[in-house]
């Protein structure tokens, strides 16, 4: 049994929508009779793409340049509720998605429930799955309040594919006083420089961790993924220690990712560095410990010391 209307919040730049919102759409499709989506700032680059993934329309807020969007979007995303009543909104488990849906959640008062990994619907009653205690468990949570169910998804919860739709149709929504915290206003930003592909979106990853003792040995992980076309990756221990910044990070509080190679290396596998990756077609691990617990969830394991194993790789592949 499906439900009427999802409203799913869109986000992307000038290139189109996100992947993470790709993987909503995915997602709401299977569940909803119908999918809409919410645009805070221009949805004109997003029509085409969101309307090939099934959305019917695209609500756009118009450009929000300098704004704080959680302010703006949630004040605007309660009239829209308030006139349309859908049966639930999904949101991504980003910044921007996190703070739109609490103000969000505050102004219309109902319930939101955050890092979910699945969704259904049970008798016209849509079912949200979360992983709790490092992922070793999972709660099922049902909405059963009057108003929309508000939840949040991680990302690579789904597989985004699109049904072959045209473009959706852009609705402009009119600005709404979001009250004295609409007067902020963002003086500038930083986009940390990256090489390579994003890490939530690369086919191959290759992480290190603590196994490789000190910051600089972080170079050939770095080394490995550019001969490979990958991803460079980290565990949560070396990104506290200030080895390399948090973009790196995989794992419970970082990026969950689903390549179809990931190379651990130097990593043991702790819990919350497994719900990070365990998801991944092939893991490859590298660990001087045979009880380390990465090895539990490796297709390939190799016992050895990360600083001879990946420097004979970086040369293999140089000698080819």
């Amino acid at each position: 049994m499906s439900i009427e209307t999802i409203l799913v919040f869109a986000e992307g730049d000038e290139t189109g929508p996100s992947g993470l919102t790709l993987e909503l759409m995915t997602a709401a499709r299977s569940l909803a009779a119908n999918v809409e989506t919410f645009v805070a700032g221009d949805g004109a680059a997003m029509a085409e793409q969101l309307g090939a993934h099934g959305a019917s329309k695209v609500f756009s807020t118009g450009a929000l340049e300098g704004k704080l969007m959680g302010v703006h979007a949630a004040a605007a995303l309660q009239a829209h509720v308030e006139a349309t009543n859908p049966d639930a909104i999904f949101f991504g488990q980003t910044p921007d998605g996190r703070d739109t849906a609490a103000r969000l959640a505050v102004r219309i008062d109902q319930p939101v429930v955050t890092n979910n990994v699945g969704a259904s619907v049970e008798d016209g009653v849509l079912v949200v799955e979360e992983p709790v205690f490092g992922g070793t468990q999972n709660v099922f949570t049902a909405f059963r309040n009057d108003g929309p169910a508000l939840a949040l998804f991680r990302p690579k919860s789904f597989e985004a594919e699109p049904n072959g739709g045209g473009a959706a149709e852009v609705v402009g929504v009119e600005a709404v006083d979001p009250g004295v915290a609409g007067s902020a206003v963002v003086t500038g930003r930083h986009a940390e420089e990256r090489s390579g592909p994003k890490l939530d979106e690369a086919e191959v990853v290759i992480s290190g961790g603590r196994g490789l003792g000190q910051p600089e040995a972080y170079s050939m992980i770095d080394e490995l993924a550019g001969l490979l076309g990958a991803a460079s990756g980290a565990s949560r221990a070396i990104v506290d220690a200030g080895w390399v910044p948090y973009a790196k990070q995989v794992g419970q509080t970082g990026k969950v990712v689903k390549p179809n190679l990931y190379v651990a290396c130097g990593i043991s596998g702790a819990t919350q560095h497994l719900v990070g990756m365990k998801g991944s077609k092939n893991i490859i691990a590298i660990n001087k410990d045979p009880e380390a617990p990465i090895f539990g969830v490796a297709d390939l394991g190799i016992v050895g010391d990360v600083h001879k194993v990946v420097p004979a790789l970086i040369e293999a592949l140089k000698s080819r």
